[in-house]
């Protein structure tokens, strides 16, 4: 108050600002109900606004560090209750109430505008479990998306180590209440897929009230969970309700010790059903040694029977070969053929004395003797140039003639057949060539048809 003896002298401008403010003090921790108006936001993260009723209105400021913790920034034509101090700004003249908490004056309006979210993204299947990403069975590294201080990151990275003593974890620090959280955790996701150190995603927090938990509600988070590649499981303590991030997750836990045991498998266990298959694994291959070696036995043991019988079968067959080889052979070919020209000669011969005999029985004279000798002569002449002509036709059609004239014959290794075409053996194949004089065994590289 002024007093009387002072208001003789005037005030400068700022004594009185400084008076104005000392008045002003004891409205500080003030709840105000108002209606929001011309929400704007300065560059550095400032927000002014107005607060109003049916009757009146007063400005209002909200610093950038109340604006990044408070649940939720105020929104034109919606009411709220605001908590904050009457301040005086000397340098521009003017009252404003400057607000560090803000709370929804009506919670079902809040709940409307949740389920209005929630039936936009249902519709376009953002809840729907075919789209939901699996978690790998072992990851290199989970990330972790939550406050940097706490119990829930110490919850974490204890579960974790517990089951999983050497996973590789990446801390992601991010708000995780007021209006700021949205952002925060979504500006993480985006550099937590980016950077690619890790295979899963863990976004915690420690529970809370409805309106705690709102920004949980908000569909920037919902999206950035939506178009991550990393699957993301969410854990944000024990709440009644599910929030929108809860409903896109790719898994939802209540609480960080659950996230943690649901994304890392324990190390023991792996440990142990490794020994249990290696154990198997040893069992079946020797129980496949044995089998095989069984068989292997078996087939022996047949081979070792039948070798006899496929032996005595080997040395017919090579016989028989032998047989059908010498008969096949030139040399025995002209032999036979000398035999039976011997033969023909002999029978000749008989047939000529035979007739000589009859010949020499009917003539009665000297003179009749005669004729029978000349005759008898110019018939054994005759005979005797037949017979050599024979003989020459049968020595030019002789196969040592044929091969003294530079050809050979050419016989399957195998069979002993004599080979007439090309096509009759095959590349690879093994003969014999038979020369005038000597054989040459040869093996077939190229067969031209």
């Amino acid at each position: 108050m002024i007093r009387p003896e002072e208001a003789a002298r005037p005030f400068t401008v700022t004594e009185l600002a400084k008076e104005i403010q000392r008045e002003l003090r004891p409205l500080t921790a003030l709840l105000v109900k108002g209606e929001v108006s011309g929400m704007k936001k300065g560059t550095k993260g400032h927000y002014s606004f107005a607060i109003k009723d049916g009757q009146s209105l007063i400005n209002a400021f909200i610093y950038a560090d109340d604006a990044r913790r408070v649940t939720t920034l105020p929104e034109d034509g919606h009411v709220f209750i605001f908590r904050g101090r009457v301040d005086y700004w000397a340098q521009y003249g003017t009252v404003r109430f400057v607000v560090d908490q803000v709370e929804f004056d009506d919670i079902g309006k809040l709940r409307a505008r949740l389920e209005e979210l929630k039936r936009r993204l249902e519709a376009e299947g953002a809840f729907d479990s075919k789209r939901k990403r699996p978690l790998p069975f072992l990851p290199r590294a989970v990330a972790l998306l939550t406050s940097p201080t706490g119990a829930v990151i110490h919850d974490l990275q204890e579960t974790i180590w517990e089951r999983y003593p050497n996973m590789g974890v990446v801390v992601y620090p991010v708000q995780v209440q007021g209006n700021a959280a949205p952002g925060s955790i979504s500006r993480a996701l985006r550099r937590c897929n980016s950077e690619q150190l890790a295979d899963v995603v863990i976004i915690a927090r420690g529970g809370g009230s409805f309106e705690e938990m709102f920004a949980f509600n908000n569909e920037v988070i919902a999206r950035a969970i939506l178009s991550s590649r990393l699957p993301v499981v969410t854990a944000l303590g024990h709440t009644s309700d599910r929030t929108v991030a809860d409903m896109v997750a790719d898994a939802e836990c209540r609480t960080p010790t659950e996230a943690g045991a649901r994304v890392v498998p324990k190390k023991a266990d792996l440990l142990a059903q490794l020994r249990e298959r290696g154990r198997r694994l040893d069992r079946e291959q020797s129980m496949r040694i044995e089998r095989e070696a069984e068989r292997l036995r078996v087939r022996r043991e047949r081979l070792v029977q039948a070798l006899p019988a496929l032996l005595r079968s080997r040395v017919e067959r090579l016989a028989r070969a032998r047989v059908e080889v010498a008969r096949l052979s030139p040399v025995q070919q002209v032999a036979r053929r000398d035999e039976s020209l011997r033969e023909r000669g002999r029978r000749l011969e008989g047939v000529a004395f035979a007739r000589l005999d009859r010949s020499i029985n009917s003539l009665a004279s000297r003179r009749a003797g005669d004729r029978l000798d000349r005759a008898l002569a110019a018939r054994f002449a005759s005979a005797e140039r037949g017979l050599e002509h024979r003989r020459e036709r049968l020595i030019a059609l002789s196969p040592d003639s044929v091969l003294a004239r530079g050809y050979s014959i050419t016989q399957d290794a195998e069979s002993g057949a004599v080979v007439t075409a090309a096509t009759a053996v095959k590349s690879g194949g093994r003969g014999r060539i038979s020369l005038a004089s000597g054989r040459l065994g040869a093996r077939v590289d190229e067969v031209e048809p």
